[in-house]
């Protein structure tokens, strides 16, 4: 499946990252990892993958400059607002929460985006958006996934 995914999206330039499991990004020859609090330390995966774009997620600044220094790439941040993709979350940070984070590493916000708050959220300090919901819950998924796309332009 994962060779499948790499052969469709390399041709445009996108990046593969695997969330969570080093293992499977190195195994799938994936181009990097997105780790969790609760995954394998980045400085870890850094150690043992140094070639791979290693993500961390971060709930504030300093999170944001330990993840920084523990060699990451980027900061997964969130989630900036209520969302039904992922159960036990904490309270939703906020637009000042990027702003408050940013200028450390580039800042990939998530939870609860739309099309017009994932325009916010870059305005606020994000590098980019990842969304779930915005794309899955809605009729024709593709259509869907171009608005946050063209919205944070």
């Amino acid at each position: 499946m994962t060779t499948l995914v790499l052969d469709a999206v390399r041709p445009y330039g996108a990046r593969v990252l695997v969330n969570d499991r080093l293992d499977v990004a190195l195994a799938a020859g994936a181009d990097g990892v997105h780790l969790g609090a609760d995954d394998l330390a980045v400085a870890d995966a850094r150690r043992i993958a140094p070639g791979l774009i290693v993500g961390a997620t971060c709930r504030d600044r300093a999170g944001v400059l330990a993840a920084a220094a523990s060699g990451a790439d980027y900061a997964g941040f969130g989630p900036l607002f209520p969302t039904g993709s992922k159960p036990g979350l904490p309270e939703p940070l906020g637009l000042r929460a990027v702003t408050a984070a940013a200028g450390v590493l580039p800042l990939v916000a998530i939870g609860g985006l739309t099309a017009a708050t994932a325009a916010e959220a870059r305005a606020a300090g994000a590098h980019g958006v990842a969304v779930i919901g915005a794309i899955w819950r809605e009729p024709d998924p593709v259509a869907a996934a171009k608005e946050p796309v063209t919205a944070v332009g």
